[in-house]
């Protein structure tokens, strides 16, 4: 078969079932990646094992089977990923063979880079699907990609696609999907608010770019909004200081500075998930409303719609340049 060009859009993973078992070999997975917890792993592992695997699976399969895709029997962010990537293969050349992988989980990175070479990709894209640069995001994504590449006799020929926390066509998407939002609204916002995940305040100390990132991509898209917004970091985990302010403290805080009325963004998300769906959306709502708000609305990501296609669809062909054949 003539050879052709490999795209493999990678998110950050899920378990297969909402159940405690299920989230419980993800978390295992995934809290033992050392881009994601930097303590030393003879004091980590105990912790992990001993504690966190023993509590955390049943209060998260909890909240996973809230907001689980029970039709495709999937969870929200593996059903939405499959649709960005059937979506931008047909928005591509025919030459573009389009497939995804989680970086936990499954179908994992070393499966889907092996299955496109199989399809006759001698070149393949590596797309992390984090906007935001992080060590424990991309780097982790790329390291996952090395190991797979290092296994391999017949190497195919990797690119990564870089960030785009300050892409113009990113920005432009956001602004516009945002824009189309609130203006759906049965009210107007006092605020709206641009909730991050969070990291490590030691992880950003160390020179992760990340909380800088954050910080452009929302000065960038309250320019293009027209509006000013409140920033914040989400899904604290440990005892760790982590970045601030904290979306939970901010929502609960809100109504007392006289902001009855929010619109709740969360711009480092390229697909709608447990931490927006859930933390945001369900638990973030309840938090607002219990400390006397009045209107909440969560505004979804770009998702699989037309305009986050368009844009993935600019970057990725950008970063094909000479293997693509012009159109």
């Amino acid at each position: 078969m003539p050879p052709r060009i490999g795209v493999l859009l990678v998110n950050i993973g899920t378990p297969d079932a909402a159940t405690p078992a299920s989230v419980r070999r993800y978390l295992a997975e995934f809290l033992s990646d050392r881009r994601v917890v930097e303590i030393p792993r003879l004091l980590w592992q105990p912790i992990l094992h001993g504690v966190i695997l023993r509590t955390r699976p049943a209060r998260s399969a909890r909240a996973y089977s809230l907001v689980w895709d029970d039709v495709r029997n999937v969870s929200p962010l593996r059903g939405i990923t499959e649709d960005q990537a059937a979506a931008l293969g047909s928005a591509l050349p025919d030459e573009v063979l389009v497939s995804h992988a989680m970086r936990y989980g499954a179908p994992a990175i070393a499966e889907r880079l092996a299955w496109l070479q199989a399809q006759g990709c001698e070149r393949i894209l590596l797309a992390p699907l984090f906007p935001q640069y992080s060590g424990a995001t991309t780097a982790s994504v790329i390291d996952a990609a090395g190991r797979a590449l290092a296994a391999m006799r017949h190497q195919p020929a990797l690119r990564s696609l870089p960030a785009y926390f300050d892409a113009s066509p990113y920005i432009a998407a956001l602004a516009e999907e945002i824009s189309a939002g609130l203006a759906a609204l049965d009210f107007v916002p006092d605020r709206i608010v641009a909730s991050f995940h969070g990291m490590p305040a030691r992880t950003a100390a160390l020179g992760d770019p990340y909380h800088d990132q954050c910080q452009a991509t929302a000065r960038l898209l309250s320019g293009a909004l027209g509006r000013p917004l409140t920033i914040s970091f989400q899904s604290r985990f440990g005892r760790a200081k982590w970045l601030e302010p904290s979306t939970e403290q901010l929502l609960a805080g809100l109504p007392g500075e006289g902001a009855s009325k929010i619109a709740l963004v969360a711009p480092g998300f390229a697909a709608d998930c447990l931490e927006t769906l859930e933390e945001l959306a369900i638990r973030g709502r309840d938090t607002f409303l219990a400390a006397g708000g009045k209107d909440f609305a969560y505004l979804p990501c770009l998702n699989a719609r037309p305009r986050g296609i368009e844009m993935l669809r600019g970057l990725v062909l950008r970063e094909l340049e000479g293997w693509v054949t012009p159109a």
